[in-house]
């Protein structure tokens, strides 16, 4: 907080449209931090909230643009590559498209507020082709919510920031140690997450070939193919396999019931 802080009153508004543009594309930047900081520097009139507004809300919808239009024309690819650093890329993606199918397209409002879906919304809405005039809209609606809370924040408790740095100096050594040991407990907690899922990683799967040339054979009797395609990518009047059947994966406890324990069931997702 106390370097960022540092960098905004030398570079003033620079630095602070380049940590929410950095973030609004998916790096990993404290821009919630450098708002709060930028609404500190407004209260002690540093900075002005009428330049200040339009240029971080401009930045956030830029970055935001960009992924909406790279979701679009990349899918899944993209989004695969955002959820590298997730412990599971594929719950990482599935809790994004969860979010939308609990909350609709009203997620852009909201998601900034929301850890690993902040950076997913853009690029999932882009790659579930909503409208892009109506993604502007919800996504401007989404940035002015998020900073304007956070510039509110410091502007509101620029005292207290102040005090609290004022501390953080005179207890310098003690502040590098606490981070030190917060930086290696995540690095643990990461580390076994990473374990954890591991399994998950290893999906069996059958080549289309092998699959028709069964679903030919006398044993497409004992043969259950399933479209289980996330909310948002799959359309109702849209074709499926033959024989296929649908359940929402968003309602497994209930849906997995339905299906056989006699036949050998395949899964084609998105």
């Amino acid at each position: 907080m106390t370097e960022i802080v540092t960098l905004i009153s030398r570079h003033g508004y620079l630095v602070i449209v380049a940590l929410v543009f950095a973030e609004a594309i998916g790096l990993p930047v404290p821009a919630a931090v450098a708002l709060v900081g930028a609404g500190a520097a407004v209260g002690s009139r540093a900075l002005h909230a009428s330049v200040m507004l339009p240029l971080v809300l401009t930045a956030m919808v830029v970055g935001d643009t960009l992924l909406f239009v790279a979701g679009r024309y990349t899918g899944w690819s993209l989004l695969g590559f955002l959820c590298k650093v997730s412990a599971n890329p594929e719950t990482c993606i599935f809790r994004s498209a969860e979010s939308f199918y609990k909350r609709g397209k009203l997620t852009l409002v909201v998601a900034k507020f929301i850890p690993g879906i902040n950076t997913m919304a853009a690029p999932l809405a882009g790659s579930m082709k909503m409208r892009f005039g109506q993604f502007l809209r919800l996504d401007f609606l989404g940035a002015l919510l998020y900073t304007t809370t956070y510039l509110l924040v410091g502007y509101i408790s620029r005292d207290f920031l102040a005090a609290t740095l004022r501390g953080f100096h005179a207890a310098g050594r003690v502040m590098e140690i606490i981070l030190i040991s917060a930086l290696v407990v995540y690095a643990i907690y990461r580390t076994i997450q990473f374990r954890r899922y591991k399994k998950y990683r290893i999906m069996p799967r059958v080549q289309v070939q092998e699959l028709a040339a069964r679903l030919a054979s006398d044993q497409a009797n004992r043969v259950q193919i399933v479209d289980v395609r996330s909310h948002g990518y799959y359309d109702v009047g849209a074709e499926r396999i033959a024989g296929s059947i649908r359940i929402e994966p968003n309602n497994l406890d209930e849906e997995i019931k339905n299906l056989s324990k006699d036949k050998d069931i395949y899964l084609y997702c998105t």
